[in-house]
């Protein structure tokens, strides 16, 4: 397993504000899917903060967290998206974006105040958020001949698994949901009944 099949994420939208010398640093954590989630997210937050001087970001997409990125929006290098990454990293967060949009005070910070600036931000918001944690799970769809039923639906039933869709004629055919841990044992219980065949779609 390249991955454990839990991850930790939030659940709803929270914000928290630092504010320093007069600049304010306010920041909001969203919950996202993926990059294309995070592109119409950071559309909205500019609109919606279009007076901001900076919108300044960093995410994290993927079970594996392989997906991520910070953004210091023309801070100096390495003093917003880096400290802002480091607080999803440090809750060992996934499927998250943090933006942290700055109103100039007029007093510059130096880069050991952005730095603290933006990571406390971030922080707070975190604070305000609700962290949880989700399991992998994996669709698979199973095609099997009408005389496996009994077997099939035995397992089904035995492991309590989740069916999306099902398909009783001839042929049949059922979609399901699983934990990515369990995942192995019960296909392999799928592939030893009479002409089945086991099908992997996707992950969520």
């Amino acid at each position: 397993m390249l991955f454990d099949d839990t991850y930790h994420t939030i659940t709803n939208r929270s914000t928290g504000i630092f504010k320093d010398k007069g600049s304010k640093f306010i920041a909001i954590a969203i919950p996202v899917k993926n990059e294309d989630e995070v592109k119409s997210e950071l559309e909205q937050l500019r609109k919606e903060y279009y007076d901001a001087r900076h919108h300044c970001y960093a995410y994290v997409v993927g079970f594996d967290k392989s997906a991520w990125r910070t953004n210091d929006d023309g801070e100096p290098s390495g003093t917003a998206g880096r400290p802002i990454h480091g607080q999803i990293q440090s809750n060992d967060l996934t499927n998250i974006l943090i933006v942290v949009v700055r109103y100039f005070g007029g007093i510059k910070l130096g880069v050991s105040g952005l730095i603290n600036a933006y990571k406390t931000a971030a922080a707070d918001a975190l604070a305000q958020a609700e962290i949880v944690e989700k399991t992998v799970d994996e669709i698979y769809e199973l095609k099997f001949i009408y005389e496996a039923m009994n077997d099939v639906m035995k397992i089904v039933k035995e492991d309590g698994l989740q069916l999306l869709k099902t398909q009783f004629d001839l042929e049949c055919s059922l979609t399901y949901k699983i934990r990515k841990g369990e995942a192995d044992r019960i296909n392999e219980k799928f592939r030893k009944t009479y002409q089945s065949k086991v099908i992997y779609l996707r992950s969520e």
